[in-house]
């Protein structure tokens, strides 16, 4: 091979393999994906989603909410917000819409599997959604984003299934910011012995034989460059916590 060729074909490897590295490291940068929308005739989500939030999973964010598959990460990836625009230029706004993944599912090689609802957000007109509804399937670009609920703090809900004092089991509500909850530990008040939870299922995190008294929930909070927080609400779980009720934790999480 000619020198003028090998220089040709390392500066190709080298873009090449500079442009890999960026879409790697970079995470306010745009992935090209495909997405889809549930089938049914409901322009929300549903509420029997793979995350556990229930009737909740359907109706945060208005109802923007999506179905993910790799982005599922075993349960990780509930409640994670991803800004996504679709790419034909005929239909597609630059915006694009913003949802909260509240369940796990695969089309068409797609990573995505929108609200009826956050499909036609995608669009630019009322005819450009119905237009794009009709397709089923689309080209997009995708990238994660921070949730923001302003008017909204973190809030525990405790399932159905748990029975104090022998059994508890619950969701978080209202994940802010761009980071994953990677644990939970539960914590007597009196003298601070902390056990950690375990995710059953989505984002339900669960505990056999729970402490007694007041309730201190303690969540790791762990960022794209590994950096890990731990983040203490103001308020306790009540020692009378009862199946089916909600807890506002006291805090909002931007970062």
């Amino acid at each position: 091979m000619a020198p003028l060729q090998l220089v040709a074909v390392f500066a190709t490897t080298l873009i090449f393999m500079q442009t890999t590295a960026n879409s790697q490291t970079c995470p306010d940068c745009f992935v090209h994906s495909r997405a889809a929308h549930y089938p049914n005739s409901e322009e929300k989500g549903t509420e029997t989603g793979s995350c556990g939030f229930g009737t909740f999973g359907a109706t945060i964010n208005g109802g923007d909410v999506s179905a993910a598959s790799d982005l599922f990460r075993n349960g990780l990836g509930c409640g994670a917000c991803y800004q996504v625009r679709c790419t034909n230029s005929n239909y597609c706004s630059d915006k694009g819409v913003t949802v909260v993944i509240t369940d796990q599912g695969a089309g068409d090689r797609t990573d995505f599997i929108l609200s009826q609802r956050a499909f036609a957000r995608m669009a630019q007109t009322t005819d450009a959604a119905a237009s794009l509804l009709s397709l089923g399937v689309v080209d997009i670009e995708y990238r994660r984003v921070s949730c923001s609920y302003p008017d909204k703090n973190i809030t525990i809900k405790i399932e159905e299934s748990s029975d104090n004092p022998h059994y508890l089991a619950f969701v978080i509500w209202y994940q802010q910011g761009k980071r994953d909850i990677t644990a939970v530990q539960l914590c007597e008040t009196q003298n601070f012995v902390c056990k950690l939870l375990d995710r059953t299922r989505g984002a339900v995190w669960t505990t056999t034989s729970p402490p007694r008294g007041p309730l201190q929930i303690r969540m790791l909070l762990s960022d794209d460059d590994g950096d890990e927080t731990w983040v203490i609400p103001v308020n306790n779980i009540p020692e009378n916590w009862k199946s089916g009720d909600t807890y506002d934790s006291g805090i909002q999480v931007d970062a």
